[in-house]
């Protein structure tokens, strides 16, 4: 991406998406999921970007990202109906190019990602602050929105939908699965193999010598 170029709707979508599957350890929320402006449904919110992690910890959830290019857009987003009626995103945050948003702008419980000339994101609010894994696990109970479930089902299924025969795919993941598992077995057994003919042989060889050696001696 050019600096002489302003970063678009789409760019900082793209930016979204990417930083959602980042790892916490680069302040990231690593999601296993991340998708850009899915419907929620026939009605209702169309997320700019949203991730899901499930990794059965206490950081596992939705994350939702809006995209804002323009102060207009952002003044204007504080009418949409389900910035007050539910809503998806266990943790919400506004994205925008850098200085376009204040933190002290913010609605409550909302994080803060400036993304700078060079496509770098840099978070100002927002549980990713949190370096410290103690203080890190309180700002995600801290900042944790209630979110409309049923919506991000949809999501889900729908992203499945696309996919295909998603019982197929299954089992053939099963099937690859249980030949890599046959695979590593057979490895490790040829590796053990081989490591007691070694060993059997440079037994046989000491023996040789000591006979030898003592012939020698003879």
């Amino acid at each position: 991406m050019s600096d002489l170029i302003p970063m678009s709707h789409a760019d900082l979508c793209s930016i979204a998406v990417k930083w959602l599957k980042r790892e916490p350890s680069k302040k990231g929320h690593g999601c296993d999921v991340a998708v850009s402006e899915v419907k929620t449904g026939y009605t209702g919110e169309i997320p700019d970007a949203i991730g899901f992690r499930r990794k059965d910890d206490h950081r596992d959830g939705s994350v939702v990202v809006e995209v804002k290019v323009s102060r207009a857009d952002f003044l204007a987003d504080s009418k949409k109906r389900h910035r007050h009626e539910g809503g998806v995103g266990s943790w919400r945050y506004f994205m925008c190019p850098e200085g376009l948003i204040g933190v002290d702008e913010l609605p409550a419980g909302w994080g803060l990602l400036w993304v700078n000339k060079r496509g770098h994101v840099k978070p100002q609010a927002g549980p990713v602050m949190q370096r410290s894994y103690g203080p890190y696990v309180e700002a995600l109970r801290e900042w944790r929105h209630d979110t409309d479930h049923e919506r991000e089902q949809f999501i889900l299924v729908k992203l499945l939908s696309r996919v295909g025969d998603v019982e197929e795919m299954n089992q053939r993941l099963k099937q690859a699965y249980s030949e890599q598992s046959r695979l590593v077995k057979r490895v490790n057994e040829l590796i053990l193999e081989r490591q007691h003919g070694r060993s059997h042989r440079g037994y046989l060889d000491g023996l040789v010598d000591a006979v030898t050696d003592a012939g020698g001696d003879s």
